[in-house]
């Protein structure tokens, strides 16, 4: 079992660890609760009623978080000619063809989300030892692999970000900082969840969110009602 620091001990005192709230009372829960001195980053992780050893029933695409990630995203696209150009005119961080894909092969992977054209597929593809692994291979399902790059890149800079399901069905999304307001994090919060609500395969059955947890990068887990997931109570947020 992992050891914690102090400040995770005395914030794991601190509340029910049986208790299931809100989503609204978790969120505030977690931001009282971040121990850290640094701006935590707030994470949901939400457990599927989905086998992702089915085709079918693996869940993946992106999500627009309203408030932002409050994180710099680092982004690197794969293009060339004028392509290139508008990839760099809207701020991606790395952009290239063949000299990117040395890059990356040699071990650069200074980016958070990589984007490609469909004209570069072929070399990216050769890249998926490398890429894959972590998350980062350009895909056509989550706006990953397109022609209209400056909106791509201007879309995962200003707060979209991908999910997919893990081997266990689970989904791991940052929601935001500990230093965003409750508001912003139940926007962020609700955007996740509903998304997810339309992302539902068909052959899922049963309880479609089975378990919920909201946590800051130090701090302790706080669990919401899978039944009151979709509950959002504005008057709190």
């Amino acid at each position: 079992m992992a050891k914690h620091g102090k400040k995770y001990s005395d914030a794991s005192k601190r509340y029910d660890h049986d208790a299931l709230h809100t989503p609204a009372e978790a969120l505030e829960l977690v931001k009282r609760l971040a121990p850290a001195s640094f701006d935590e980053t707030i994470e949901v992780v939400i457990r599927l009623g989905v086998d992702p050893r089915k085709a079918d029933q693996v869940v993946r695409s992106t999500v627009a978080l309203p408030a932002g990630t409050g994180k710099d995203v680092r982004v690197a696209v794969f293009a060339a000619g004028e392509k290139a150009t508008e990839a760099r005119e809207a701020g991606a961080d790395h952009v290239g063809a063949e000299d990117l894909a040395a890059e990356v092969e040699g071990g650069m992977l200074d980016f958070d989300v990589a984007i490609a054209t469909p004209d570069q597929m072929p070399q990216v593809g050769r890249l998926g030892r490398v890429l894959g692994p972590r998350g980062l291979m350009p895909n056509p399902k989550t706006g990953t692999v397109t022609n209209d790059i400056a909106k791509a890149v201007a879309d995962f800079k200003g707060g979209k970000v991908e999910y997919r399901t893990d081997r266990y069905g689970n989904v791991h999304v940052p929601v935001g900082k500990a230093s965003f307001t409750a508001a912003d994090l139940v926007a962020n919060y609700r955007a996740l969840v509903e998304e997810l609500e339309r992302a539902r395969p068909a052959s899922a059955k049963g309880r479609y969110m089975r378990k919920v947890t909201v946590s800051s990068t130090m701090g302790p887990g706080v669990r919401i009602d899978p039944a009151r997931a979709l509950e959002f109570d504005d008057e709190a947020a």
